[in-house]
């Protein structure tokens, strides 16, 4: 599994989409890496692919999410099995990626490859796809959620944007809730910094990776 980067405060991922094709013996592989949140993320944009391209005959993929390890899945999608899903998952984990999926889609030209000619082709279409997709590195963030006076927004809101949590939800009204990531690497600072402030509570949320700002 990807390392995050940086003593574990930083992941690498990518912010935009990319694409890149491969061609051997008349078959087309067009790959798309894409920026992932979740599974249900996952699921709309396979499914917006796969509209795309109906003609299609396979659309491989490999994703993997959080910094775990645990959180990731392949497919061959009729293709000889470990021909295509996990040479796309080599690409992501050699580049030590997360929060990332990447789809390749396969127009059979007629001729076929073989196991060795399908990995390579699988392979090289999604190095080339991430070659095109600027790699960023993000601060790992713990997410919390915080219970405050309305009387108190503005100070949290002061803690929250100079610390650059990110907001993840909130209720305004009376009694004010927020859920907030807060940078791993400043975590001690911000707890510190809230808990100052009178009747404020904290509960840490499950401390997966959030959309930081980087």
């Amino acid at each position: 599994m990807a390392e995050p980067a940086e003593e574990s405060f930083y992941y690498n991922t990518i912010e935009k989409t990319g694409q890149a094709e491969f061609r051997d013996r008349g078959s087309r592989f067009i790959a798309y890496a894409y920026p992932l949140s979740d599974v249900a993320d996952f699921k709309e944009k396979l499914a917006a692919l796969k509209k795309e391209h109906p003609k299609a005959v396979h659309h491989c993929f490999a994703y993997r999410l959080g910094l775990d390890g645990n959180s990731f899945r392949v497919s061959d999608d009729g293709e000889p099995s470990g021909t295509a899903g996990k040479p796309i998952l080599g690409q992501i984990d050699s580049r030590k990626l997360t929060n990332i999926l990447i789809v390749v889609v396969r127009y059979f030209g007629g001729t076929l490859l073989g196991v060795p000619g399908l990995i390579n082709a699988y392979k090289s279409s999604a190095a080339l796809a991430l070659q095109v997709t600027p790699a960023v590195v993000k601060p790992i963030q713990l997410n919390y959620h915080i219970q405050f006076d309305y009387t108190q927004m503005n100070e949290v809101m002061r803690v929250v944007k100079h610390f650059d949590c990110t907001v993840l939800r909130q209720e305004m009204q009376l009694f004010c809730s927020m859920d907030a990531g807060i940078p791993k690497n400043r975590l001690n600072e911000v707890l510190f910094r809230l808990k100052e402030l009178r009747g404020v509570e904290l509960t840490p949320l499950d401390q997966a990776v959030s959309g930081g700002q980087s």
